[in-house]
């Protein structure tokens, strides 16, 4: 048994099942689904009343929750098995591919001697990363593979190409009315790492879309929701009037769209096109590549901006919200509450609004949204809006956000970082 003051916070953390419905990946069937759409407040006060009597129940359930998302990820693979596999650690990703990061001559003639075929070399564009892609010797299973690899190929940075899913739900129509924003022109240029944006009327001229998955760019629900949060469409005001966007699909139509490596040439391609600030609203696990890309950009003084995912405070930390060169966001309801399946990352900054919002869909509709994934461009857009030289780089646009944000008296220290940007910005 946990001790009480664990076992309660779990217990708030374990209502925090995912509502977030990914591109590829099977919603997680939540072990608590009805309390999506609650706060942590909310769930908070009712385990209070009953101190004791759920512990058993708290520890079951942080236990269905941990199986539930195991579950999901395998179902993920079983429905893509000719192109997805778990990989040594337990996470979807692409069956027949491991990399290798910038390895010298005797690094890829000891895999080739371990009977791994080179499918793929290549210097990523705007990043000077060289990455080779490795098949696997034939009937070897994902994980033996690397293991294998890892015994080869001492010394080297050797991974699998994991999936990254998308994080946020969207339902169709909504009667709510946006408040007023501010009508200052932006010049910033923001990027947007997700699936494809339409080419709205409302937005399409501000747009310059590239693919990194088979058949991209594809029209997202999610990626155009988001960019209408940012450029506006109809009565939902633009955030970042006279903005800039570019969007690069790593999905489009492909089964092993949303890899680690679709990522990374996302970044350097957007570094390299003049992109301010970068608006990253997928979770994934611990990846050097993605790592490395990350890092690269930041140093180039563009700010990355990433949603914390929707899994609840008991999933493991969400990446790459949780590199400490990214600007991780979590998500608030109108009262300034933590979202009760917002995730976790290893630093929350700031949260924003995310819950009963309004954004656009594929076909030009008009939807309710809730998820972290719309918290995102809450924060990204608000950058874009500084001086140039407020957001110069990670440490000044933190600086210069935390100047800006609220933190309601009802809401627990921590639990949104440094405070709510952008509160009444909200598409409500």
């Amino acid at each position: 048994m946990l001790p009480l003051r664990t076992s309660l916070a779990l217990g708030i953390a374990i209502l925090s099942a995912s509502a977030a419905a990914a591109q590829l990946l099977p919603q997680l069937s939540s072990p608590l689904g009805p309390t999506i759409g609650r706060t942590l407040e909310d769930v908070g006060e009712d385990a209070a009343r009953p101190v004791r009597s759920g512990l058993d129940q708290v520890d079951g359930a942080l236990q269905r929750l941990r199986q539930t998302r195991l579950d999901s990820l395998s179902a993920l693979v079983r429905q893509h098995s000719d192109d997805l596999a778990l990989d040594l650690r337990g996470d979807p990703a692409i069956r027949d591919e491991l990399l290798l990061l910038d390895p010298d001559a005797g690094a890829l003639d000891a895999a080739q001697q371990a009977g791994f075929d080179v499918i793929g070399d290549d210097r990523l564009e705007g990043l000077d990363i060289r990455t080779v892609r490795l098949r696997p010797p034939a009937n070897m299973d994902l994980a033996r593979a690397e293991r294998r690899l890892r015994q080869a190929v001492r010394g080297a940075t050797i991974q699998s190409n994991p999936i990254y899913r998308t994080v946020g739900t969207a339902t169709p129509q909504s009667t709510a009315t946006p408040v007023a924003r501010s009508k200052a022109r932006s010049g910033a240029v923001i990027g947007l790492i997700d699936g494809g944006v339409a080419g709205l009327s409302s937005f399409s001229r501000s747009v310059t879309s590239r693919g990194f998955a088979t058949g991209a760019p594809v029209a997202n629900d999610h990626a155009t929701a988001i960019a209408s949060i940012l450029l506006g469409h109809g009565r939902i005001p633009a955030l970042v009037p006279g903005g800039s966007l570019l969007s690069a699909d790593i999905y489009g139509r492909d089964p092993r769209g949303g890899n680690a490596l679709a990522i990374a040439r996302a970044l350097g391609w957007l570094a390299g096109s003049g992109a301010h600030i970068i608006n990253i609203s997928l979770v994934g696990p611990d990846n050097p590549l993605l790592a490395k890309a990350i890092s690269v950009v930041d140093k180039r003084g563009i700010i990355i901006v990433a949603a914390v995912g929707n899994d609840g405070a008991a999933a493991p930390p969400a990446y790459p919200a949780s590199y400490p060169q990214v600007i991780a966001v979590t998500g608030v309801d109108a009262k300034g509450r933590p979202l009760i399946e917002a995730g976790r990352a290893k630093h929350i900054d700031f949260a924003a609004p995310a819950a009963d919002l309004v954004g656009a869909n594929a076909t030009g509709g008009v939807g309710l949204l809730r998820g972290t994934s719309y918290a995102a461009p809450f924060v990204a857009g608000t950058l874009a809006s500084l001086d140039p030289g407020q957001r110069a780089n990670r440490s000044r646009a933190v600086a210069a956000l935390s100047r800006l944000a609220v933190t309601p008296a009802n809401v627990r220290s921590g639990l949104v970082g440094r405070g709510i940007i952008c509160p009444k910005c909200a598409t409500r």
